[in-house]
């Protein structure tokens, strides 16, 4: 039996968000915030912290640098179980760091990519990651090192007999090419949102990029926000309703509905019931500060679970 549910490698940073600012930011004038989070950041670590808080077995390689911000956000791995013994450490870069600035509607997204950037191939214990069902990658065009090798690392894993999931996040130099052409045909769930998957379709036409990115990957996991998800295939559409709840902070939802969807997913269970526990975990998320805060708390998130599993 294989070791892990999950392995994942990537990125890890903590968030540092501030919440109540103005939407336009001046400079030379100092700004207040009304709220202050630092917690748990980047995609790949959310999508981690947040499987392992639901039960499944998860692996998981980064590289951090000499600091305590490395630290921290190991620590938080570690309290829901996920087994990060095969990272590696930089001695010249800092761990990472994400600022969101937050007012209410859109935010602005500051991150310093350290040692992610720097991640390569010879970091990573293959014999590791293929101890599992499944590999999960995120953050695609984040892993500027990681990038040339990324094709061949999924074709290895798939030959062992992994299945693989891909949520390529944005792009920060808004190129959306990189080689994922490459990358594609060894992805068996591609889950972008929708301005995502407009940006890997090349059209603005959502129908159009669903057509295109079908042709590319068995299954397609759209995340539309307040409408939901939607799975398709060449032949099917499966939408499930999102669950209303008052929403404190959207942060890391993605990164959650990506948890919850795994999670049962490697389990074999019904493509709904899937996007159902996705939209749970990405609801629950919601309800807490950044995107593991509301899964940091097992009985907060389990009487969540409870409570609106009947909505689902």
């Amino acid at each position: 039996m294989p070791k892990f549910d999950i392995t994942i490698a990537g990125e890890i940073n903590l968030d540092l968000i501030l919440y109540g600012l103005p939407a336009e930011l001046p400079v030379e004038q100092e700004l207040l915030a009304n709220g202050l989070e630092v917690t748990l950041g980047s995609s790949s670590a959310i999508t981690a912290h947040n499987l392992g808080a639901l039960g499944s077995k998860i692996g998981f390689i980064t590289r951090l640098g000499p600091d305590q911000l490395g630290a921290i956000a190991l620590d938080r791995l570690r309290a829901v179980g996920v087994d990060v013994a095969r990272i590696t450490h930089s001695a010249e870069s800092k761990t990472g760091l994400t600022v969101l600035l937050t007012h209410g509607g859109p935010r602005h997204i500051l991150t310093y990519p350290g040692c992610m950037a720097e991640m390569s191939l010879a970091h990573l214990d293959l014999n590791y990651l293929k101890s599992a069902r499944h590999f999960h990658l995120s953050s695609y065009f984040l892993h500027r090192a990681l990038l040339p090798d990324i094709p061949g690392l999924l074709r290895e894993l798939k030959q062992a007999g992994l299945t693989i999931s891909l949520d390529t996040n944005d792009d920060p130099a808004n190129r959306w090419d990189d080689g994922i052409d490459k990358v594609l045909p060894f992805v068996d769930v591609l889950m972008p949102n929708e301005r995502e998957a407009c940006k890997l379709g090349g059209t603005d036409d959502f129908v159009a990029a669903v057509k295109t990115l079908c042709r590319q990957v068995p299954l397609l996991v759209v995340k539309r926000g307040a409408q939901g998800a939607t799975a398709y295939t060449k032949n099917e559409e499966v939408p499930v309703k999102a669950i209303p709840v008052d929403v404190i902070d959207p942060v890391g939802a993605g990164d959650s509905f990506n948890a919850g969807f795994l999670h049962k997913w490697v389990q074999g269970k019904p493509l709904a019931e899937c996007i159902a526990y996705g939209n749970l975990a990405a609801a629950c998320s919601t309800t807490k500060p950044g995107g593991t805060e509301a899964f940091r708390d097992a009985a907060y998130w389990k009487a969540f679970f409870s409570s609106h599993a009947r909505q689902t």
